[in-house]
């Protein structure tokens, strides 16, 4: 399928996980891609990995600087000749038992969670045309179900779901569409990395994941590659969730 042919695309943490997996899917349908990532070394592995039709072009950038980000979206657009589709990927995760939480946990994990999300989405919006522009905000599954030693991360992604809510409704008379994608357990370096306190009683996480067991990256570029085509041109303000059943 080449639903995405002429199709400009900016995504954001696409240096690794869900985000090379999908910039790799929308090269592959003839996106032209402008992929953007803190780690130069994490965006020349998903140049090397995309192959076909579409392009990819690089642009390092900290989603946390603002003025990084009134740049990037201004170089994606020059690049591209213009925005069709923003994919706010990047963030990052935190296992923060309640009494070990700082208030330098709560600023880095909405400062990347959130305020990334929304800097790029103010800035898109510049340049996203009405009746066709889409943005994809990835939330997670734990933005609506309990998760212990989560509280902080929770908080984070629950804040980008209601972001993507209200801005759904705020830009629905441009007909720009606003989609919140919530994933379960995802195998990326992002969860691999995270670090479970002791004394967790694992009885409570069988509860919350998926006996599917976690997804792969590319799974979640493909409800993405959904979302974001003619094909999901109905889904606006709502919640999607891919998380394997994990919430039913």
């Amino acid at each position: 399928m080449n639903r995405y042919d002429g199709v400009k695309v900016l995504i954001t943490g696409a240096g690794s996980g869900i985000g090379r997996a999908t910039a790799i899917r929308l090269v592959s349908e003839e996106a032209a891609v402008f992929a953007v990532d803190r780690t130069e070394d994490g965006l020349a592995e998903t140049v090397r990995s995309a192959s076909g039709p579409g392009r990819i072009v690089p642009h390092v950038a900290d989603v946390t600087d603002e003025p990084a980000v009134v740049e990037a979206v201004r170089a994606a657009a020059a690049e591209l000749g213009g925005i069709d589709v923003l994919v706010n990927v990047a963030g990052i995760h935190k296992t923060t038992p309640i009494d070990t939480l700082s208030v330098e946990d709560l600023h880095r994990l909405f400062s990347v969670n959130l305020v990334g999300t929304a800097l790029f989405c103010r800035e898109a919006l510049r340049h996203l045309p009405d009746r066709t522009g889409v943005i994809v905000n990835i939330a997670s599954s734990a933005a609506t179900q309990g998760n212990p030693y989560m509280t902080a991360y929770s908080a984070s992604k629950g804040a980008v779901l209601a972001f993507s809510l209200s801005l759904a409704a705020e830009v629905v008379g441009r007909g720009i569409r606003v989609v919140p994608i919530s994933p379960g357990t995802v195998a990326t370096p992002l969860t691999s990395g995270n670090v479970i306190p002791d004394g967790l009683d694992a009885r409570y996480f069988g509860r919350i994941r998926s006996l599917l067991g976690s997804a792969a990256p590319e799974q979640i570029a493909g409800v993405i590659a959904f979302a974001a085509s003619p094909d999901g041109g109905y889904i606006t303000g709502a919640e999607i969730r891919a998380d394997g059943g994990s919430g039913a």
